[in-house]
Parts: C-alpha cells; structure tokens; sequence
C-alpha cells in the first residue's frame, strides 16, 4: 500500500513513501531549476562540431560553480562528472569524454544542480551542426511525447496515465520507449519515490496528489527499445544501435494542474529543433 506524507515528516532519505511539498519547497525547487534551466540555455552556444564532451562538462561544473550550484552528478554512486552526455545511440548515461562532437551527431545533455540542498533535474537534445531529418523527427517525437505525459498530470489522475500517453503517442510515430530507465521523484534527494514508467495504462498506478515532485525523463528510439550497459557500468545504449533521444523536465503537482520548474526562459527548450512549446498555463 503507498504510503504518502508531509515532506517535512519524513527522512531525507528514500523510504518508498510518497513526499507531499508545501510551498516553501516548490520556492527552493524554482531555484534550483532556473539554474539548470539557465545552464542548458547556454549550452545552445557551446554545442557546435569540434567541442569535446568534456569541455561541455568544464563548462556545466564552472556554471555552477559561479552560481553556488554544486553538480549532483560529480561523485554520485562513483560517477566523476558534472553532466552526462549522451551522443547518437546512447540512451543515457553517456559519460564526458576528449573525444569531438561530430557534424550530424544529436547529443543530450542532463544536468541536476544542487542548490541550498534541492535538486533541479532536467535535459535536452542539441542538433550538432545540421542532422539529419530522421535525427530531428526523432527529437519532435520525444519532446512531444514528454509533453503529452506532463498534461497527464494534475491531481486524481494516475501515475499510468502519464506512461500511456507517452507510450501511445511514441508508438503512433513509429518509435520505441525505453522501459529499462524511468523518471523519479525529485526534491531534497535526486532520486526519490516514485518511479515514472514512460509506458503503461490508463487508470493504472498510484494515485497523483498536490504536492508530488518528480521527474518525467522519456527515452524514444528510431529502432527497437532494448538496451545494454557497456562495460563502464554507467553508458546504456541501443542494442541495434539506432538513434535515441530523451528531453526531461522537473514538475509538481499542483491544487488544478502542475508547475514545471525546469522550462527556458529563453524558450530554448528543444535548441535547434522546432516543436510546439509548453503551454505553462496548465
């Protein structure tokens, strides 16, 4: 039985219960978010043929620094960098490396910040100089299929139907939905109850309640959903080694709707890729 709770009555650490915020979190998480949400704005200039993942990485690790954001990623479970980016047919957790950006490539880049103890979790893709068409519709479905699943949200509604309607739409344009990877509750810890499937059911799952934060993250691929971790124990890739793309935004729950803390404000949501924005009004 799902258990939920007043955040303030639970330890900071994950117990499978469900953390209902107040106001003065949804405040610290607005912070938080701006400044990931700033970071990968600028990241729009960097990105370009030529620049290493690791000098993208430089850049996430020295924004935050000037910020008084510290990365959630750097020394995390073993994990040494301050971003993950994610290039072509890697699903997630690609790890930086000296190695170029190439003409074509689609890369995404996942950046949490840590401000005054709350996590701002969000990513995009970047087109890397011109891509290809099947590359950019890719990066439209994904985006879409992430916004359909945050419309699902409000409260009432279940965690299933956020799932189906990235599914079903996903499935509609010929794509796949990762099953291995989710999205998550998100707060004082960077990764908390409950798991966000990016498939399922209508009408299936816990129930939604003003209050929840959480993450909703959907990985689609060109090709079939199956992935393998390479030998690095962090990088997840296709196993058919077709293209992978995945947006992230941080959300809550609210009284009518939800709040998404992640959005640009530059409208830079999907740099490079033209696709509806969010229509934040919910």
């Amino acid at each position: 039985m799902t258990t939920y709770l007043e955040a303030e009555a639970n330890p900071v650490r994950n117990t499978g219960t469900i953390r209902l915020y107040g106001s003065d979190a949804f405040e610290g998480m607005r912070k938080a978010c701006a400044v990931t949400a700033e970071c990968l704005d600028a990241l729009a200039e960097i990105v370009k043929p030529g620049v290493t993942t690791q000098e993208i990485d430089d850049f996430v690790w020295a924004f935050g620094a000037e910020r008084g954001a510290a990365p959630a990623t750097l020394h995390y479970r073993g994990y040494t960098k301050s971003t993950c980016t994610s290039i072509n047919h890697v699903v997630c957790h690609g790890i930086p490396n000296t190695k170029p950006l190439k003409e074509g490539d689609i890369v995404n880049i996942d950046v949490t910040y840590v401000v005054d103890g709350w996590h701002g979790d969000s990513s995009r893709m970047y087109p890397v100089g011109q891509i290809k068409r099947a590359a950019e519709r890719l990066c439209e479905v994904t985006y879409r299929a992430l916004l359909l699943g945050i419309e699902a949200v409000k409260p009432g509604a279940r965690l299933g139907d956020i799932g189906a309607a990235i599914q079903t739409y996903a499935e509609a344009e010929r794509c796949s939905v990762v099953r291995d990877f989710c999205g998550h509750g998100v707060g004082r810890l960077f990764h908390d109850a409950p798991n966000v499937l990016h498939y399922g059911s209508y009408g299936e799952g816990l129930e939604l309640k003003p209050g929840m934060i959480f993450t909703i993250e959907p990985m689609i691929n060109i090709g079939r959903p199956h992935v393998k971790i390479l030998a690095d124990g962090w990088t997840a890739v296709t196993r058919d080694r077709s293209l992978s793309a995945q947006y992230e935004h941080t959300l809550a729950v609210t009284e009518t709707g939800y709040e998404v803390f992640t959005l640009s404000r530059n409208g830079q949501d999907t740099p490079g890729i033209k696709v509806p924005a969010l229509d934040v009004a919910a």
